[in-house]
């Protein structure tokens, strides 16, 4: 696995600093068996270049624009906006900020094989909104609004990337509560469960949740 992030030669002029002093590191926020996260706040003209044997999806903070460089394809413009969570393919090559601003995100790294079951919808809140799902893991999108219940759901083994944060509990099936509050920003690993979601707060929570297979 290699992360490591290109600056484009104007940027560095600029600064009068070397590409290699002037970019920021990736953050590495989860590394177990089934997912390595980083987050990247990536400036104008600066890229993230993805590992080529892993698929993964970038999840992002900001609207704004990114150019992809395929090994074996010619790049690639797009516009991006917040919490727009798109799978990336093993071999993607390289993610570069094509805007004027900087481009916060978050790149999980599937590190299994997946397999070919299809979970769809299953134990899923009626609520969430189910983004895409493919061998390597189900990607989907929760919102709760202020005050509210969601009701009794499972979910499996998950990376949740916190777009608004929210005072929060977990009402388990024995009648326990656990306290599950979410900052904007945070990025968490979340062990599978059973349980009712309450949003005890005054902020709408909004979460891509990533399930890994």
């Amino acid at each position: 696995m290699n992360l490591t992030i290109k600056l484009g030669l104007g940027a560095s002029l600029l600064f009068g600093l070397p590409a290699f002093l002037a970019a920021a590191a990736p953050v590495e926020k989860i590394h177990n068996s089934k997912v390595r996260v980083v987050e990247q706040t990536l400036a104008p003209g600066e890229a993230l270049s993805l590992p080529p044997e892993n698929p993964g999806v970038v999840v992002y903070f900001d609207d704004g624009s990114v150019e992809t460089t395929p090994a074996d394809a010619a790049p690639r413009l797009e516009a991006v906006k917040r919490g727009q969570a798109i799978f990336e393919p093993a071999g993607s090559g390289a993610l570069k900020n094509a805007g004027s601003s900087d481009l916060h995100l978050v790149w999980t790294e599937y590190l299994g094989a997946g397999n070919s079951e299809m979970w769809g919808r299953t134990g899923l809140a009626p609520h969430y909104t189910l983004l895409f799902e493919n061998q390597y893991g189900r990607v989907y999108d929760i919102r709760i609004p202020a005050q509210s219940y969601e009701p009794l759901h499972t979910h499996h083994d998950r990376v949740v990337v916190s777009l608004s944060g929210a005072q929060l509990e977990h009402i388990m099936q024995d009648g326990r509560k656990e306290k599950s509050s979410l900052k904007t920003g945070d990025i968490v690993w979340r062990l599978a469960a059973t349980h009712v979601g309450h949003n005890l707060g005054q902020t709408d929570l909004w979460v891509i949740a990533i399930e890994p297979k």
